[in-house]
């Protein structure tokens, strides 16, 4: 519905960029952001249904509009909040622009460390 996407769980709770980007979007929650370069529009989510959390446990390390590197730590999530609360940890990874791409293929699958690819994207 929102793009191709792909889930990771975690091992730790810290988020980091996947990409080269600008972050595009912040949510107040803290629980999901955006980044956008080169055409690609990414949205990392961190969980199912933490919004109802409102941002407990959930720390921002960046602000809208700031410039971010791959490997650059974006969000901290304490994982037994998430888990106490009731809500799977999976981190959903959504292109959501995916449908302006030629294509979108999963580059990965198993573990994977921060700075492995995820997904490959050709315009």
């Amino acid at each position: 519905m929102l793009g191709t996407c792909c889930g990771v769980t975690p091992e730790e709770g810290k988020v980091y960029a996947p990409m080269d980007g600008t972050i595009s979007q912040l949510a107040e929650t803290c629980h999901a952001v955006g980044i956008e370069a080169e055409g690609v529009e990414l949205l990392i989510h961190v969980g199912v249904d933490t919004v109802e959390m409102k941002g407990d446990g959930f720390q921002s390390h960046v602000k809208e509009g700031q410039a971010v590197k791959k490997g650059d730590l974006l969000l901290t999530v304490d994982l037994e909040k998430v888990k106490a609360a009731g809500h799977p940890s999976t981190i959903v990874v959504v292109v959501t622009n995916s449908d302006d791409l030629a294509s979108v293929e999963a580059a990965a699958s198993g573990a994977v460390r921060p700075g492995d690819p995820l997904m490959r994207l050709k315009a």
